[in-house]
């Protein structure tokens, strides 16, 4: 800016010296020549310093701005690498995750797939039975050696129905079976829990009930202690949460006399188990057959000391005979030693000495007590 007014003023004194100096010179041409050239030439370099100054200045001005600009624009190129840098990061984070939740949505379609299969086969009541066999061999699978049970096993026929019994599953204990069948009551359950009016409710629980007792009923039949069975039988329920309903009124969501139906199912010799509580019950089963072996162990250790015991007198006997055979040898031995030296004594007389062998004292003595 003082630049400019500089300029500006030089400019306006130049202007002016020569409209002065023109005025002059039409008065005076001759002797104002030489000072206006010089005043001309002084103006004319004082307005080239100005301009040469105020291009200088402008440079510098122009040259602190570009500098300034390089250093801002370099500034902003590195900020936005840097955004960009994390944008980029943010897109391949999104990405990820994205696929994580595809994948993870995938799986949960798959699973929601295999729940309505589920909720199919648990509608049927005969592929439900299905699924409860399933469970219960798998569970027994899990803790019994394969030789200790055996699913659907045939008992025989019921005297009373003529109807063959045909278990889920038979515990073989020694040479007694254990009853197992596997019962769903998962249909009027369900149905219970779903309503909501509360007569429709308790209809639903008496029938509930009554077809609980039915299949302790059903179970009860699998208890044939002249074919073999133990004088009970366990009903595998392979819903915890339709067991814990039946064991105790305080849990769950159905209300019924748990009592009742527990005292039924003990006077029917039917032991009410889910997978937790049956797994509890195997485990002392396994025990049990443990025990069986240990037990059976002993008996073969007992046979086996006692052929021990027959060995060991049959060789006492060989080597008391054999005691005596060395002894009645020994004897012989000795008799035969004593009558060689008398034939070697009889042999020292004929010869006189010359052949045979002396004998001492002590060996005279003995054969005389021999002779005596």
């Amino acid at each position: 800016m003082n630049a400019q007014t500089t300029l500006i003023g030089a400019v306006v004194v130049l202007f002016v010296a020569v409209v002065y100096l023109v005025s002059r010179n039409k008065s005076a041409k001759n002797g104002g020549d030489d000072a206006l050239i010089t005043l001309l030439n002084d103006l004319r370099r004082e307005l080239q310093d100005t301009t040469n100054a105020q291009r200088r200045e402008v440079q510098d001005r122009l040259e602190t701005m570009s500098d300034r600009m390089v250093k801002n624009m370099t500034e902003s190129a590195g900020a936005l690498q840097k955004h960009f840098h994390q944008t980029a990061n943010l897109f391949k984070d999104v990405n990820e995750r994205l696929f994580t939740l595809d994948s993870t949505n995938k799986h949960i379609l798959s699973y929601s797939e295999q729940l309505k299969s589920l909720e199919h086969i648990l509608k049927n009541p005969k592929q439900r039975g299905i699924l409860g066999e399933y469970w219960l061999e798998s569970l027994l699978g899990q803790v019994l050696p394969p030789g200790q049970y055996q699913m659907q096993y045939q008992l025989g026929v019921d005297t009373t129905s003529g109807q063959k019994l045909v278990p889920d599953a038979v515990i073989m204990v020694k040479e007694m079976l254990i009853p197992i069948d596997a019962k769903f009551s998962l249909e009027n359950y369900n149905r219970i829990v779903q309503e909501l009016d509360q007569e429709r409710r308790d209809e639903l629980e008496k029938q509930f009930k009554s077809d609980v007792k039915l299949r302790i009923d059903e179970t009860s039949k699998y208890i044939q202690p002249e074919m073999g069975t133990t004088n009970f039988a366990f009903m595998f329920v392979p819903a915890e949460g339709v067991y814990h309903n039946l064991i105790s009124a305080d849990v769950g969501a159905v209300k019924v006399n748990s009592r009742n139906l527990i005292e039924y199912a003990f006077e029917k010799g039917v032991m009410i188990v889910s997978p937790t509580s049956f797994f509890a019950y195997l485990q002392t089963v396994l025990l049990g057959l443990k025990a069986l072996q240990i037990e059976e162990s002993v008996k073969d250790i007992q046979k086996q000391t006692e052929q021990l015991m027959r060995h060991m007198k049959a060789y006492e006997e060989h080597h008391n005979r054999l005691g005596k055979q060395l002894e009645t040898t020994v004897r012989t031995y000795g008799a035969s030693s004593k009558e060689l030296k008398k034939i070697d004594k009889d042999i020292y007389k004929i010869t006189e000495g010359t052949a045979g062998k002396e004998l001492d004292p002590v060996e005279i003595a003995l054969l005389t007590e021999v002779e005596d």
